[in-house]
């Protein structure tokens, strides 16, 4: 074995292709062949779309697991331990079966250069082809079409809502991205379309393929009773649901995925108490997430870095407005993000912006950001450590303040760090 730790693996990884991201199919594929991936799973359900898609993922893993079956999820990035992007039976994959995976692709890759998450990608494929769980569930890292988790042939393709994000890759139109996303589909393959209005790339393709279509909106629905259940109906069925995760866009993400579990079983054959319960302790870390911490008011995270999202995290700060205090903001973006319409679609729910420097790939500073925003927002404070944006917002943060941090999976990670024992990989995020 090359290395003995799983943070030397990573290091070493980072530095084996010189690009961060090389879109492309034919490198992944040849390693895949050569380390003799075969049928993975029973079945296998591939996630792609803008937002939405590592709580789907977290949602379906939740159910099928208490429904007793056995089950694999591939997800990325991750937020404070690398371990976190591959989950067996819920429980994150151990440092020596990664180190063994590691050493394995490297074997097969031979003068193959791979990418930090090609690499990942080809490990987590190869222990969950030796582990053949009833079910895995992978989600798509950029794009859909040439994104490395693509060389696996779903039994299910699930899409959720798709928006502007990684234009430089994708294209600058949501026609663009949904042809890009719409490329895990195979030929007569079962696919949610959780969104009731996709761009015209998707339904193109969906038709071309003679795919088995369901959609937001025509094939099911759901309904927001309270704060804490919503109605989900179609296929002839309805069941009643609780608001596992806060929001009313992780309603819809929630729906979507009883649309998907209608089409890998019989769900009408599960009593609907059941259908309900099986969802019970579905979590996802970095998703409005409210964590302990030192301030005297709740600390919100959340990993949102585009305008969709910050659309919805305006809609759920809007529910938590606090009635006499103020909500900041902590935001922290890479440089390649749409920053100003990020702040823009946030920005009639916040009173206060605080900027964090990233110091990382495609990171840019608090002054930085200060430049690309000042036109749209009042920026009161910048911050080069999330130490010192923590020590600041003790001091002068009441409990009647929310507190968000947002932008990025790395300033969510730096939040996380700063608040809690050292420990994990860096993260290579977006």
């Amino acid at each position: 074995m090359r290395f003995d730790t799983l943070e030397q693996w990573l290091d070493w990884q980072t530095a084996l292709h010189d690009k961060t991201i090389d879109l492309g199919l034919e490198r992944v594929a040849e390693v895949g062949r050569r380390l003799g991936l075969g049928r993975i799973a029973g079945r296998v359900v591939t996630i792609a779309g803008t937002n939405g898609k590592g709580s789907s993922v977290a949602a379906y893993e939740t159910w099928l697991r208490h429904a007793g079956f056995s089950v694999a999820s591939y997800t990325s990035p991750h937020i404070l331990r690398y371990n976190e992007r591959l989950k067996r039976n819920l429980e994150p994959v151990t440092d020596d079966d990664l180190c063994a995976a590691f050493a394995a692709v490297e074997a097969a890759r031979g003068e193959t250069a791979l990418t930090y998450f090609e690499f990942g990608t080809l490990a987590a494929l190869r222990l969950i082809d030796d582990w053949q769980p009833d079910y895995a569930i992978l989600e798509v890292g950029l794009g859909g079409r040439l994104d490395a988790v693509n060389i696996v042939d779903p039994d299910l393709a699930h899409l959720t809502p798709i928006g502007l994000d990684h234009q430089a890759w994708l294209g600058d139109s949501r026609e663009l991205i949904g042809f890009e996303k719409a490329g895990i589909l195979r030929d007569a393959v079962a696919v949610v379309v959780n969104d009731p209005d996709p761009p015209r790339s998707v339904s193109d393709e969906i038709e071309r393929r003679g795919c088995r279509e369901l959609r937001l909106g025509r094939d099911y629905d759901f309904a927001v009773l309270d704060e804490n259940r919503i109605r989900w109906r179609g296929q002839g069925l309805e069941f009643e649901l609780a608001r596992v995760l806060g929001g009313r866009h992780q309603a819809q993400n929630l729906a979507g995925v009883v649309a998907g579990l209608t089409r890998l079983l019989p769900l009408g054959e599960y009593p609907p108490r059941q259908v309900a319960d099986f969802f019970a302790g579905t979590r996802i870390a970095g998703r409005f997430e409210t964590v302990a911490s030192p301030l005297p008011c709740p600390l919100i995270l959340d990993v949102g870095h585009n305008p969709d999202a910050a659309r919805v995290l305006a809609e759920c700060l809007a529910e938590r407005r606090p009635p006499a205090g103020r909500i900041v903001v902590l935001l922290g973006m890479l440089e390649d993000k749409q920053a100003d319409e990020f702040v823009r679609a946030l920005a009639p729910e916040v009173d206060a912006w605080w900027l964090l420097s990233l110091d990382c790939p495609r990171g840019q500073s608090a002054a930085r950001l200060r430049e690309r925003i000042e036109s749209q927002v009042d920026v009161e404070r910048l911050f080069e450590r999330p130490d010192d944006a923590l020590r600041h917002a003790l001091s002068s943060l009441s409990n009647r303040d929310i507190m968000l941090a947002t932008g990025s999976f790395v300033t969510v990670e730096l939040i996380q760090r700063a608040i809690s024992a050292p420990g994990g990989q860096a993260n290579h995020g977006s």
